[in-house]
């Protein structure tokens, strides 16, 4: 029997054991009894940033973006439409790096949108500039290989 995975629930951030066979089917959270996966971008604070980036299994995608930088408006469609095709596997989260600036000077974001990929608490890979949604994938996927 393979080992359960860690997923962290998008609503109520609570840990939730998932066999690695049932994660295409998607599940719901043990406490909350919300949908594990959305087919949206979680928003990411001070409170929730560290439960998903670091006590998940799955690797997460994060957009750091502000709501004044025309680029991230451009591209906030095409991340959100990103979530659709690399949910279950990558969760994907947003953070406001207005409303979020100590965790976006933990990180360096020095231009935005960039986008990071972490996995099991560490950044893996980065990159900063609007991308279409096959772009973003393309990107993550090809992160999630070398990492």
């Amino acid at each position: 029997m393979p080992d359960p995975m860690i997923l962290v629930c998008p609503h109520c951030t609570t840990a939730n054991r998932v066999p690695q066979a049932k994660l295409a089917e998607r599940g719901t959270c043990g406490r909350c009894g919300k949908p594990l996966f959305t087919a949206h971008p979680v928003t990411l604070t001070a409170a929730n940033f560290d439960a998903h980036a670091s006590r998940s299994d799955i690797p997460l995608l994060v957009d750091f973006w502000a709501s004044w930088c025309g680029p991230c408006r451009t591209m906030a469609p095409a991340f959100e439409a990103a979530a659709a095709q690399l949910e279950p596997y990558v969760r994907l989260g947003k953070l406001d790096t207005e409303n979020e600036q100590a965790l976006a000077g933990r990180f360096g974001i020095r231009s935005i949108p960039t986008i990071a990929l972490f996995a099991k608490g560490r950044e893996v890979a980065r990159q900063s500039g609007a991308m279409p949604v096959n772009a973003i994938v393309a990107w993550t996927r090809q992160a999630l290989t070398r990492g």
